[in-house]
C-alpha cells in the first residue's frame, strides 16, 4: 500500500459498479495470497477510496483462485479440474462482490 500511491488506484478503479469487481478480480486473481493479508489490503483499498464492491472482488479472487498455483494445481488434479476450478471461483468472487454490497445495502 505505501509503494503505489493513491493516484493509481484511482486510475485503475473507476467506481464503475460493472467493471470494478472484474478488475478486482482480475487482480486478486493475478495476486495470490493468503487470507490474512486480504483482511489487510482490503482495509487498505477502502481507506484508499476504494468501492466496496471492487475490494470484496479482490479479496475473494484472492484467496480462491490460484493462477500461481495454477501448474502445480494441474498437476496434482489434471488440467481440466484446475481450469474449471479457477474460472468458477473467478465468476463466483464477482458474483459474491455483487450479492455482498446488495444485501448491505438493503441492511
Amino acid at each position: 500500500m505505501t509503494l503505489i500511491p493513491k493516484s493509481v488506484y484511482g486510475q485503475i478503479f473507476t467506481g464503475n459498479l460493472f467493471f470494478d469487481p472484474i478488475i478486482g478480480s482480475v487482480l486478486g486473481s493475478l495476486l495470490t495470497g493468503n487470507p490474512i493479508t486480504a483482511y489487510i489490503l482490503g482495509n487498505g483499498f477502502l481507506k484508499a477510496g476504494i468501492s466496496l464492491i471492487a475490494v470484496t472482488a479482490f479479496m475473494v479472487s484472492w484467496t480462491t483462485v490460484g493462477i500461481i498455483q495454477f501448474p502445480a494445481e494441474s498437476l496434482i488434479m489434471g488440467k481440466r479440474f484446475a481450469i474449471f476450478r479457477n474460472i468458477s471461483a473467478f465468476l463466483i468472487a464477482i458474483i459474491v462482490a455483487i450479492f455482498t454490497v446488495f444485501l448491505l445495502s438493503i441492511i
